[in-house]
């Protein structure tokens, strides 16, 4: 294997030289992404699933125990004592333990999302730089802190996929400037993040085996398929996780030996699978367009492959979808195959140099057009910052009724705001009543009731169970037991 990289000394004085510049980006990038979650979490617009369930955890890991998660034990069924990585195995969620030494609450989650989410940055512009010049690599980089899957992730609370792009980052840069230590160190620990990301891993693999790096390509693909098979086998299940829990491809078959049977009966049906259905095919073309399609062209993209096939084969519409956090594990990989890919080009056509800069700011072009229809659009409108206020006034006068250091049963949206001083349930229809205290929303509808009108008979059906009124204010309705 061939790598194209500038010598140790120019690389480290261009990159102290040009520091404080690509710090100050990565700042303002954090900083846009850290008001984005603050703000939502401030006027009750964040989630109990998902940012109660990972506060839970980095609050067990803080206190030096177990990263128990009640808020999915309850859901499901299984008990208090739940461990987080029995439901996604995430043991790197530990590493965020000790700033809750400094702030225990979940905006210690979004702030270090933001964070995360823009360390990527310098990484995206040394690889940038490395292959297309300076001015190209500004341009990329900008189009990375702007991208529509960053956007998505950040604006719905906090998921392990906050580690994945500065440690894909990472994984791929120092490979291609042939540092294979640090590259390595961060492939392993892309493992900790999920129990899917040996698929990112066997994708790494692919693409050494393809740029003739086939002994380490071989290896990197094993340890994916081995810790996959090992974490999703073995672990999870001795945590106390259902390995089913997130088997999504039962038109395939009922688990993943008749899956693989089904794929080979029908290999063209599989093909043809990640394009039936319109929201597919929207979300393949929004993943590739950033780049302008140039990602197709670098072998690079096969470290995203099995993660997007593992997302399009499946029979989960979310999963399909642009909306939400899952196209972030991915967008730094895409967008360094497409600084790859515009480099091949150049070499098989003899194109001109002046292409380089043409085409990053074509990429700078789609990032800027692409705001406004996704979710960093919020932050240059100034109602994003007051939100509904009369329902954000009713939602904090509420929170205050309940006492801190009880377990409550709280409507979806309230959850967050909760979290950091009582143990919080998700307020459903099911008949357990094990929490002295409910938070209820009878005028909106909130996940997983079915309507608004459901939530108002569920308020009905525990008033006639001996829960008493404590307090009620523009649909808001506070009860407890005796």
């Amino acid at each position: 294997m061939t790598v194209d990289t500038l010598p140790a000394e120019t690389e480290a004085s261009a990159t102290t030289s040009r520091f404080p510049w690509i710090g100050v980006l990565t700042a303002l990038a954090a900083t846009a992404y850290a008001t984005l979650g603050l703000v939502k979490l401030a006027t009750f617009r964040t989630t109990t699933f998902d940012l109660v369930v990972f506060d839970q955890a980095v609050r067990g890991y803080s206190r030096l125990g177990p990263p128990y998660v009640p808020v999915v034990g309850a859901f499901h069924g299984r008990g208090y004592d739940y461990l987080q990585f029995a439901d996604h195995f995430s043991p790197i969620w530990a590493v965020l333990a000790p700033f809750y030494w400094i702030h225990d609450g979940p905006e210690t989650l979004v702030v270090a999302q933001a964070v995360l989410f823009a360390a990527a940055i310098p990484f995206i512009w040394l690889f940038t730089r490395r292959v297309l010049g300076a001015v190209p690599a500004w341009l990329v980089s900008v189009a990375y802190a702007l991208s529509w899957p960053v956007a998505q992730a950040i604006a719905f609370d906090v998921h392990e996929v906050m580690f994945v792009p500065v440690l894909t980052a990472i994984m791929i840069e120092r490979y291609q400037a042939g540092r294979r230590l640090p590259a390595y160190l961060a492939m392993f620990a892309l493992l900790l993040v999920k129990e899917d990301m040996g698929l990112m891993v066997i994708g790494f693999g692919l693409y050494q085996f393809v740029v003739g790096d086939r002994l380490r390509g071989l290896s990197s693909a094993a340890i994916g398929v081995g810790w996959t098979i090992l974490v999703r086998g073995v672990l999870i299940p001795i945590a106390g996780g259902d390995q089913n829990d997130f088997w999504a491809y039962n038109h395939l078959g009922p688990d993943a030996p008749s899956a693989v049977a089904a794929i080979l009966r029908d290999p063209l049906g599989t093909l043809l699978l990640p394009f039936s259905a319109e929201a597919k095919v929207d979300t393949l073309f929004l993943l590739v367009w950033p780049t302008l399609l140039l990602c197709l062209l670098s072998p690079l993209s096969l470290v995203a492959l099995p993660h997007v096939l593992e997302r399009m084969l499946s029979d989960r519409e979310l999963w399909w979808q642009s909306d939400f956090q899952y196209n972030a594990f991915t967008v730094v990989i895409l967008f360094l195959a497409g600084v790859d890919g515009l480099a091949r080009l150049l070499r098989w056509t003899k194109g001109p140099e002046s292409l380089k800069l043409a085409w990053a700011v074509g990429v700078c072009a789609v990032a800027l057009t692409l705001v406004p229809k996704f979710s960093l659009d919020q932050l240059y409108h100034p109602d994003f910052y007051k939100g509904d206020e009369a329902r954000t006034a009713a939602a904090a006068e509420a929170v205050s009724k309940v006492p801190s250091g009880v377990t409550v049963e709280t409507v979806n949206s309230l959850g967050p705001n909760l979290s950091s001083r009582a143990t919080v349930q998700l307020w459903t229809a099911q008949p357990h009543f094990s929490a002295p205290w409910v938070l209820a929303d009878t005028a909106r509808w909130e996940f997983p009731f079915g309507s608004a009108e459901e939530q108002a008979n569920r308020v009905a059906e525990l008033q006639n169970l001996g829960y008493q009124k404590v307090f009620e204010r523009d649909g808001y309705v506070v009860l407890n037991r005796p």
